[in-house]
């Protein structure tokens, strides 16, 4: 919280446009930190809105990404950020790895990235590959220094969009900020257009849409998503996550490993 007791907030932008006007806008109304949001944060135009941004807002908390490389982070970090947020191909409804061939696996991002953060003692965010606590108390060992989630909260009655009914069960709808319906929804909102036409015949989609299955209120998903990641420390003898990541040792998992690692020989209740 901050010092009205008000929770945190951060707001997004992009490289393009007006992005200054946008985060001069964002503070004034209170954000708490600005997040330059790019698919690809380790190129020409991010570091150089990341320089504009803390040039004529120097003391903006300013967060920036996605990076997956050890050389992006400490380019970003030169550049002036508060924080680094890391994952490219990670994220559930995420297809940037099959569209573009490019990505780095989660784990080893965190791994490879926090140990830059760790030299310049600044914050690294993990984003993408979340599936379980479990996941998110691995990416803390590694080196992040919090876990940035979207599939698990996206069926939450806080996330946005209509709880809808498919076969029985319910569900909401979440998508990709690079799906072809974001990238309508964005092209409709800049022209006022509700049929775009041939407008997005060229787009290259590198994000889905997609069905997650209802889930009621975020705070017992954030309770159960804590609770692990408590339990977790215990298991590698530390009370922080400080303690955690000076005492976990990370190993290579068979595929006969993961499988004794689930429920297995039971019928699930």
């Amino acid at each position: 919280h901050d010092t009205k007791g008000r929770p945190l907030v951060g707001a997004a932008v992009g490289v393009k446009g007006d992005f200054l006007e946008r985060t001069e806008a964002l503070l004034e109304a209170g954000t708490d930190a600005i997040v330059v949001d790019i698919a690809h944060g380790h190129s020409e135009n991010a570091i150089s809105t990341v320089k504009n941004i803390k040039k004529a807002f120097p003391n903006c908390e300013l967060i920036a990404g996605n990076v997956a490389t050890a050389q992006g982070t400490e380019d970003l970090i030169k550049a002036g950020v508060d924080a680094v947020k890391v994952g490219v191909g990670s994220g559930s409804i995420c297809i940037t790895r099959v569209i573009t061939g490019s990505g780095v696996p989660q784990l080893t991002a965190v791994l490879d990235c926090a140990e830059i953060g760790k030299k310049y003692d600044i914050p690294i965010i993990s984003d993408g590959g979340t599936r379980t606590s479990g996941d998110a108390t691995k990416a803390l060992a590694a080196g992040a220094s919090s876990v940035m989630l979207g599939s698990m909260l996206g069926g939450t009655d806080e996330s946005p969009g209509s709880t809808i009914s498919k076969n029985g069960k319910r569900y909401k709808i979440y998508r990709g900020m690079a799906s072809l319906a974001a990238a309508r929804g964005r092209k409709s909102k800049e022209t006022g257009l509700i049929d775009l036409g041939d407008d997005l015949n060229d787009y290259v989609a590198e994000g889905v849409e997609a069905f997650v299955p209802y889930k009621g209120s975020v705070t017992d998903i954030l309770t159960q998503i804590t609770g692990g990641i408590r339990s977790g420390l215990s298991y590698c003898g530390g009370h922080t996550i400080e303690q955690m990541q000076e005492n976990a040792e990370f190993i290579k998992m068979s595929g006969a490993g993961f499988a004794e690692s689930k429920p297995h020989d039971v019928d699930l209740m």
